[in-house]
């Protein structure tokens, strides 16, 4: 079998409980054989200024080096006041420049948003539709991942307990490992 493809998940939450992180952890342990998730939050990245661009902090060139070095791209969001949480837009403008030298380029994407509410963060999914073109490779289409009610899905160390849910991430990594394979092969 040949190596597994390196996958970042990047967290669009910096809460230490927060369930988006919670998602990408369950994910890196669900993920079948071909992929190799590497969860990275985002503590310590200072924000996007382009008067630095020419110099920039070593957290951005961390950042921007990781997602270069994958194979492909989930981003995991949850929804605050109907689109993505700032430190996550903050990380895509850091990754996407220098300007025509996106981080993100080439790179399949998979889109995952989550609420404790019903309806799974679709705002912030669609927001993340309309951003990732022109600065990203492929994003998957198919399946779309809206996860709702993960407000009870995990035990009190964090684990994964639900098993819709869990049935749901497996359907969704084994989609989305074989588009990765198919945009890397």
């Amino acid at each position: 079998m040949p190596a597994p493809y390196s996958i970042v998940a990047l967290v669009g939450s910096l809460r230490k409980e927060s369930f988006t992180l919670k998602i990408a952890k369950a994910m890196a342990k669900l993920a079948p054989a071909s992929l190799k998730i590497e969860v990275v939050t985002l503590e310590g990245l200072s924000f996007f200024n382009q008067d630095v661009e020419a110099n920039p902090p070593a957290e951005w060139l961390a950042l921007r080096d990781k997602l270069k070095a994958s194979n492909g791209v989930l981003i995991l969001t949850p929804e605050y006041n109907r689109s993505i949480p700032g430190v996550l837009k903050n990380a895509i403008d850091i990754a996407s420049r220098p300007y025509g030298q996106s981080s993100f380029l080439g790179k399949p994407v998979g889109l995952i948003s989550n609420s404790p509410g019903p309806l799974g963060g679709v705002a912030a999914a669609k927001h993340l539709q309309n951003i990732m073109p022109g600065i990203s490779g492929p994003i998957m289409g198919q399946p779309e991942i809206y996860l709702n009610g993960v407000g009870d899905a995990f035990d009190g160390n964090g684990e994964l307990t639900k098993d819709s849910l869990k049935t749901v991430l497996q359907q969704y990594l084994d989609a989305f490992a074989a588009f990765v394979a198919k945009q890397n092969g």
